[in-house]
């Protein structure tokens, strides 16, 4: 019947959105870098509501942010913000028009840098460049001793912005060199946790978020550019679906909320793994 025709086409096209380990399409024709928003909602489902009043307010830190930093944007691009406010714990997807205008595609929880562990530093602040001079990898997917898939399941990204100065925060305190990354994490023991400062310094994000910036390249301005010389690079996937928008820049703020919006979820109440805080070492960035 033309009801289950349609039914089924429907479905089709559902499962062409985003799948795990399966082929992706975008829209039919990018039109827009909004275009991403219901690619965005249908992939990432750890997701965060964010009131519009809020979604432009980061903006503005964006503007002042990069400012701040000497970058100047040339184009339209996507940007990623990152808010390490204890309170907050939350990345940004955002999309830079020709006028330099925001436009928030979605967001989801995090995990930036905890106090108090051997070796963990708190997520610097700033504007981080993604480029092919750090280049990225894919997680094993091995457990470590504790059990633990530090990068996630086998095959995810983890998106390399090299070594930047950071504060310790252990011992004596002080700054000096770690390696920033953004990654996927262990998808029953620590993405439940996403939400709340628990890395060594890098940014946890949930495995569905990993997907959707790999699959369609939002910081692989730099690795556009190679491909488009005729480089080569094994890192990328064999069905990525690239917009014309990808950008590289990640962006980190510290709102320094007193207390916990509104629209900010609290991460789920599940047991702690052995050894991903204490004070002779972390399990895992």
């Amino acid at each position: 019947s033309s009801f289950m025709l349609n039914f089924i086409h429907l479905v089709s096209v559902a499962a062409l959105v985003f799948a795990v380990g399966a082929k992706a399409a975008p829209p039919p024709t990018w039109q827009s870098g909004r275009d991403l928003t219901p690619v965005f909602d249908t992939a990432v489902t750890r997701r965060l509501a964010i009131p519009a009043e809020e979604a432009a307010a980061y903006g503005q830190r964006l503007d002042a942010t990069f400012a701040q930093g000497g970058v100047v944007l040339a184009r339209a691009q996507y940007v990623l913000l990152v808010d390490r406010s204890p309170q907050v714990q939350a990345v940004f997807v955002y999309w830079r028009d020709e006028q330099g205008g925001w436009h928030l595609i979605g967001a989801a929880p995090v995990s930036t840098g905890s106090r108090g562990g051997f070796e963990h530093f708190i997520t610097p602040l700033g504007v981080f460049a993604h480029t092919t001079a750090h280049p990225d990898f894919r997680a094993e997917g091995t457990v470590n001793e504790f059990g633990v898939r530090g990068y996630g399941v086998k095959g995810m990204r983890v998106f390399d912005f090299g070594w930047v100065p950071a504060e310790r925060s252990w011992g004596s305190g002080g700054v000096s060199l770690m390696r920033l990354q953004m990654h996927a994490t262990d998808p029953k023991l620590l993405e439940p946790r996403l939400g709340e400062p628990a890395s060594k310094g890098c940014i946890r994000i949930p495995a569905d978020l990993n997907r959707l910036i790999d699959r369609y390249g939002l910081l692989d301005a730099d690795y556009e550019a190679g491909l488009a010389q005729g480089k080569s690079y094994w890192v990328l996937l064999p069905d990525r679906s690239p917009t014309p928008w990808s950008g590289r820049y990640l962006v980190v703020v510290d709102s320094q909320r007193a207390t916990r919006p509104a629209w900010v979820t609290r991460p789920a109440a599940t047991k702690r793994p052995a050894g991903s805080a204490s004070a002779t070492g972390s399990a895992h960035c």
